[in-house]
């Protein structure tokens, strides 16, 4: 039950907080669409929707959370993201509050 539990809870977070789990795995590297989608299927069991992660990643671009660059790959163009400053001072906020909030760090 716990396993159902801990499962509901990620699916959770990551749909009422999409935008600080994408800024978080953008912070380990920088990454494009298809990666962050596996990254989400892998890491948190997460199907995730282009039409949740190109919006979100729009948005976080417009607050200068994050940073894209469009790179020639093999033929084919992609654009990656990557963690900008601002995104990082939001990430430590975040952080601080989870941090009060529950006692421990991150």
């Amino acid at each position: 039950m716990t396993e159902e539990y801990e499962k509901q809870i990620v699916e959770r977070l990551t749909k009422n907080l999409l935008d600080i789990q994408l800024l978080r795995v953008l912070e380990k590297e920088p990454m494009w669409g298809y990666k962050i989608k596996k990254t989400f299927e892998t890491d948190f069991g997460i199907k995730l929707r282009h039409g949740a992660l190109y919006p979100t990643l729009k948005a976080l671009e417009q607050k200068s959370f994050v940073k894209s660059l469009k790179q020639q790959q093999g033929g084919r163009a992609r654009k990656t993201y990557t963690l900008a400053p601002e995104g990082r001072t939001y990430l430590n906020a975040y952080y601080g509050v989870l941090e009060k909030q529950t006692g421990k760090n991150k």
